[in-house]
């Protein structure tokens, strides 16, 4: 057999050993089965403990995503919120209501559109509302089932746009306050029932996701505007003092590169999505769990079937969704 013969056998199972490789779930420590929205993969997937895909549905810039009691799956789509059951049924649906954007087109001239707000945040209520955090307007909405607006509180003035950064995830809280991360302000603000500030802690990251915790503490997933300090998860009490914190290169063999979605688990650990945009798809995993003295004990990485996850919801914890028994 000549040299360039053996050279060529060479390269080729050597491009085979990677492809092999590459379309491989790289999932280390005990998996779960769970839920998530992939914001630029633009779906919803159903994953086993296994990491294999189970169901999935189209769901562009997916930032929320909930199971619900019933089985059917609540989510985000980038500019709205829907309701799906397993049979890929749309069950419930509301499109962001309409806002002013201005640009300069082509020719220089400004010029202003109308286009669904953006959508990052949505929750389903106990007396079975949906939640919707509406960005680019600024609204929080309580809508029915039959999508009708029960309750809106204007964050922002009439006929303001909040643009693209204005809040990532919110939550309604169980004494009917509404917890908000505002990421483009870099800080996370409560507000009463009636949208009066009643709370503020500063997030120099930007915050994502926040989750009010039965202690009182919130919990925030930061992304990647505090150059010095890195992305990052960090716990902080009823002063906005931080009581508990993971950084950008705190975790062995992980990088946070900018964290999405949160789930505090019964047991004290935390399962954080790791958003792997801005340049750096598949340069680690995608979700840890870590313990709270920060040991990683459990990594996900499927850079083929996924891109980025940015909200996660354990399908192995037991709880009612809908009456905050899972801390999501």
């Amino acid at each position: 057999m000549t040299a360039r013969i053996l050279i060529a056998l060479f390269v080729l199972t050597a491009v085979a050993g990677f492809s092999s490789a590459a379309e491989q779930t790289v999932q280390q420590g005990q998996g779960h089965p769970f839920v998530c929205g992939d914001y630029s993969a633009g779906k919803v997937a159903f994953v086993s403990a296994e990491g294999k895909i189970e169901w999935e549905f189209p769901a562009p810039n997916c930032n929320d995503v909930w199971l619900l009691p019933n089985g059917n799956v609540l989510f985000v789509t980038g500019h709205g919120v829907k309701e799906v059951n397993r049979d890929k049924k749309v069950i419930f649906e509301h499109v962001g209501t309409m806002v002013e954007s201005a640009a300069k087109g082509k020719d220089g001239n400004v010029q202003t559109r109308r286009s669904p707000s953006e959508v990052y945040a949505c929750q389903r209520l106990p007396d079975g509302n949906t939640f919707i955090g509406e960005c680019s307007s600024g609204k929080l909405l309580e809508v029915d089932p039959s999508g009708k607006i029960v309750k809106e509180i204007r964050l922002l003035s009439e006929g303001k746009s909040g643009g693209h950064a204005f809040m990532r995830n919110a939550r309604k809280l169980a004494n009917g306050h509404y917890l908000v991360a505002h990421y483009g302000l870099k800080a996370v603000k409560e507000y009463d029932a009636d949208g009066k500030e009643v709370w503020s802690c500063a997030s120099p990251g930007g915050p994502h996701s926040v989750i009010r915790l039965p202690n009182g503490n919130t919990l925030i997933a930061e992304g990647d505007a505090d150059k010095k300090r890195g992305s990052g998860v960090v716990e902080v009490d009823k002063d906005g003092k931080v009581v508990w914190e993971v950084r950008r290169d705190e975790l062995e063999g992980v990088g946070l590169k900018f964290m999405t979605g949160l789930q505090r688990l019964p047991n004290g650990n935390t399962v954080m999505t790791n958003w792997l945009g801005h340049g750096n798809l598949g340069k680690t995993a995608q979700i840890i769990e870590v313990t709270p003295d920060k040991k990683v004990v459990w990594t996900f990485a499927d850079h083929k079937n996924f891109r980025c996850p940015a909200s996660i919801q354990l399908l192995d914890v037991k709880g009612d969704v809908t009456k905050g028994e899972i801390l999501h």
